[in-house]
């Protein structure tokens, strides 16, 4: 059986031939959960005129893939341990990355091609040999061959937490990730779209949970995960709470055909089992676990029933997020948190697939993540539990950035948290370059250059940038020192001289710093456009300001800084430093 591509199919198998007619430069394809990505794969396998290697993570993606290629009546072989096929005598072997890595000698043959499959695995770019993952050892070993080695890559979620995003430019005029092995994002299709145009189900994400779980007191790992130690921990104080969503899940599956869960841990995928087992007592072989230790054969066993629907629940702990395909799922289940929006789409892309008598997929997200299906992928975890994606204008390139923020009741942006602008600019001669505005910014003392708030030596010249954590250190061990938090600012017109502007800064206990900008001296106007004019509405909207009246009609926008430092002088203190766009060990004010 031939399939037919769909339209935007048939648009990432081009703007693959299109890019690689172009430049050898690596590149990722973009497309949601359930779109057919092994489609797209089978379609460029078939084109290709040399030998190309698939690879996938794991065997059941293996297999998947290499089942769409032979749908067009060709051969190919599969280089798996664990579908016990070991055949490179066709133009294209399926393989998967734990077969092929080991057994490199074996891959010598001149390979114009490899497509990685969940292509987010790979991780950042790295040269040295023995840090290198699985993915680029076998990408280097091949590249001995054919230095012009073509790699693509297809995910639903481009991005990792802990790693970032997996491509550098995306083809829509933006940068993500100097770092990433992937240099260009050639096509991507959004979730949004797939489901308007009937690809995919359409998702109903109900608040309907009984109870919650509160996870927003655990700190995630470098990774973005959370411990398990310290999950299983805090779920010991919600046995009600999990007892209580499982008598829902199982009134709510009444109608549905089947039911993922995902668990937070393994314990607690044991406690929610015991509980099925409790609400279907004359339904004992309805539901089934599969934990990473869960044996091949047992998993395989239980995937099988779960597909037959012999099993209407398969309870998981972090196992069934890719790879897998039961295009009857219509319940999702989410009883375990994540930092991740990717994430959070990946699961419930579990259960958009389409299929027959299947009109939509109940999502309940009982972990309270906070994203939406919908929501973009902001590329970084959320600092806050009541951050939203924002779209945030670049003064300059003009580029809508998509940040963590906070807006009010009617959707204004209150504050976001943004560094830089990830548009991309173009050079007299077509080069690329990424836009350097920043919204938050570290002054150069030895320059002026903006650079980074964490950045510790200036891009610009080289030298070491002033640490604010050691300055605010160095002036709270000193006695003729003051050192205040900010939370606010009064802003006074002087009486006697109109140029004369009086900026009172507040701590959280009423204590307060001053100083005057007087207008009438460019020094001083300068002064002040460098340090709030430049940051005027979060640096979206920066402003060079020449009159104190001007100053006056915007100080609702105007932009505090986090600390104040001031030396005593005789019978005043004289501020020294101000120090904006903190980043480091020290508090800032309101914050607990």
């Amino acid at each position: 059986m031939k399939f037919q591509l769909r339209s935007y199919q048939q648009q990432a198998v081009q703007a693959t031939i299109k890019h690689f007619r172009q430049t050898d430069e690596s590149a990722v394809i973009v497309l949601p959960t359930g779109s057919g990505k092994s489609l797209v794969i089978a379609e460029l396998a078939r084109l290709a005129r040399h030998k190309i290697l698939v690879l996938a993570h794991v065997k059941e993606l293996v297999e998947q893939n290499h089942a769409k290629y032979q749908s067009y009546e060709l051969t190919a072989g599969i280089f798996s341990a664990g579908l016990k096929q070991k055949n490179l005598n066709h133009q294209v072997t399926f393989g998967s990355v734990q077969s092929v890595a080991p057994n490199l000698e074996q891959f010598n043959d001149f390979f114009s091609l490899v497509i990685i499959d969940e292509c987010h695995r790979i991780g950042l770019s790295n040269n040295e040999q023995d840090q290198q993952n699985q993915y680029q050892q076998i990408i280097t070993h091949l590249t001995k061959t054919n230095p012009k080695l073509k790699v693509l890559g297809l995910t639903a979620t481009p991005y990792r937490m802990g790693l970032g995003w997996i491509y550098q430019d995306h083809y829509h005029g933006f940068s993500r990730n100097e770092q990433a092995v992937f240099k260009q994002c050639i096509y991507e299709m959004p979730l949004s779209l797939m489901i308007k145009q009937g690809y995919l189900t359409k998702p109903s994400l109900v608040d309907a949970a009984i109870a919650h779980y509160d996870f927003s007191s655990l700190c995630a790992q470098p990774s973005g995960e959370l411990a398990e130690r310290e999950v299983n921990t805090l779920l010991t104080k919600y046995p009600r709470v999990t007892q209580a969503i499982v008598e829902q899940i199982v009134q709510l599956a009444g109608g549905r055909q089947g039911v993922m869960i995902f668990a937070a841990t393994t314990k607690h995928a044991q406690e929610i089992i015991d509980y099925l087992a409790q609400y279907l007592p004359d339904k004992p072989h309805s539901f089934g676990l599969i934990l990473g230790t869960t044996p091949h054969e047992q998993r395989d066993d239980l995937i099988k029933r779960f597909k037959r629907k012999e099993l209407k629940f398969l309870v998981n702990v972090a196992v069934l997020t890719t790879g897998f395909d039961a295009p009857h799922v219509d319940f999702i289940a989410l009883l375990r948190p994540t930092q991740s929006v990717s994430l959070f789409q990946q699961i419930v892309g579990r259960g958009l697939r389409l299929a027959p008598d299947k009109n939509d997929c109940l999502i309940i997200d009982y972990a309270n993540s906070g994203f939406n299906i919908f929501s973009p992928e902001v590329g970084s975890s959320k600092p806050n539990s009541d951050s939203v994606p924002v779209l945030v204008n670049c003064p300059i390139c003009q580029f809508g950035n998509t940040f963590w923020g906070k807006v009010d009741d009617d959707g204004a942006i209150i504050e976001h948290y943004g560094r830089r602008c990830w548009g991309i600019e173009y050079g007299e001669h077509g080069e690329k370059q990424r836009c350097d505005y920043r919204f938050r910014f570290k002054e150069c003392g030895h320059c002026g250059a903006e650079n980074d708030i964490a950045a510790r030596v200036c891009t610009q010249c080289d030298q070491a940038i002033i640490d604010p954590d050691q300055l605010l250190k160095n002036a709270l061990k000193l006695k003729d020192s003051m050192v205040i938090r900010c939370s606010g600012m009064e802003w006074r017109q002087d009486t006697k001289s109109t140029t004369k502007l009086k900026v009172i800064y507040y701590d959280e206990d009423g204590a307060s710093l001053s100083e005057s900008f007087d207008f009438q001296y460019n020094g001083a106007i300068r002064a002040f456009n460098q340090q709030f004019g430049r940051r005027l509405g979060q640096a979206t909207t920066p402003m060079s300001f020449e009159t104190v009246e001007q100053v006056l009609n915007v100080t609702n926008v105007l932009i505090a800084p986090d600390f104040v430092i001031a030396k005593k002088q005789k019978h005043y203190w004289q501020i020294k430093e101000k120090i904006f766009d903190y980043h480091g060990q020290y508090r800032k004010a309101n914050e607990l």
